[in-house]
């Protein structure tokens, strides 16, 4: 990691921290599973910095049997009323909300979402140029690497990630990146591997809390200390699934392990996976979540 200096002073580990928690994040993803899921459904506290992450672009051809297209990606997420117009529409009526795209995911098609490239720089030159163009579409404002199954090893995805970050940031087509690992041995080889190298240029680690068993407060505080410490330096969200599933969830405990981390300087942001699952609770935990962020 580059090391952060102000007044000519190093900045320790807990500074860097205390002033990740102090961003006030809040990022949710959306259009993942819903053609009728809108911006505007989402409710946008102004107290708070708020991203919405689109889900998902990948580099793989559209049609009934996607395949692998080495850096040229097209749209996935149900993009109906997720288009170009409402994104401009978010943007204008909340100054607080940008908007970034995550690239890759689980599955396309009926099969898993492969990260597969030819080679390094055939993959870097497609994905530049097909992002690029995609970004400004859309005006978005940054990425999300979500991608969880590799035809690639570590160093690869690494300098592939690396350098395709570096090079939308120097064009000044994005502002900000992120990543989304969670608890597996073969992606967290791919990610620390990305970190190690090109920490520097990533801006937030959405790490998939909600991928692990459902676990307890305690159980949740200790997993972000490790991760915090896996990803060092890094602001580090917490997250839970709305829908269900693994992790920690708000009636569970959630908000009681973010006022814990919280108190230690550690806390740097929450998101929710996502927009799509929270419509049938009348997205009772967004309100929740960015209500904490607020008072913090």
């Amino acid at each position: 990691m580059t090391r952060r200096v102000r007044s000519k002073r190093i900045l320790s580990f807990a500074e860097v921290a205390v002033q990740a928690a102090n961003s006030k994040l809040f990022r949710e993803y959306i259009g993942a599973e819903s053609e009728s899921i809108k911006l505007t459904d989402v409710p946008i506290n102004s107290k708070v910095e708020f991203h919405f992450i689109l889900a998902f672009a990948m580099d793989y051809t559209n049609g009934n049997s996607p395949s692998p297209s080495n850096g040229k990606f097209n749209i996935f997420w149900e993009f109906n009323h997720l288009g170009p117009g409402e994104i401009a529409s978010i943007k204008h009526g909340h100054s607080n909300v940008k908007v970034a795209v995550s690239l890759g995911g689980d599955t396309v098609g009926d099969g898993k979402a492969f990260f597969a490239p030819n080679s390094i720089d055939s993959w870097v030159k497609n994905s530049v140029s097909s992002l690029t163009n995609m970004i400004k579409e859309y005006n978005l404002d940054g990425i999300d690497i979500d991608y969880e199954h590799f035809h690639s090893d570590p160093s690869t995805f690494a300098e592939c990630i690396g350098q395709l970050i570096m090079s939308l940031k120097k064009s000044g087509a994005i502002s900000f990146a992120s990543i989304a690992p969670f608890d597996d041995e073969e992606v967290q080889s791919h990610y620390l591997a990305l970190w190690k190298k090109y920490g520097h240029v990533i801006d937030y680690v959405n790490f998939q809390f909600y991928a692990y068993d459902k676990i307890s407060v305690s159980q949740f505080v200790s997993y972000f200390k490790k991760q915090a410490s896996n990803y060092a330096g890094g602001q580090i969200l917490a997250s839970f699934i709305s829908g269900g599933g693994g992790g920690l969830k708000p009636d569970d405990g959630f908000f009681e392990a973010c006022s814990e981390l919280k108190g230690e300087g550690i806390l740097g942001g929450i998101f929710i996976w996502c927009a799509d699952e929270s419509t049938k609770l009348g997205f009772e935990y967004e309100k929740s979540s960015q209500d904490f962020l607020a008072s913090a």
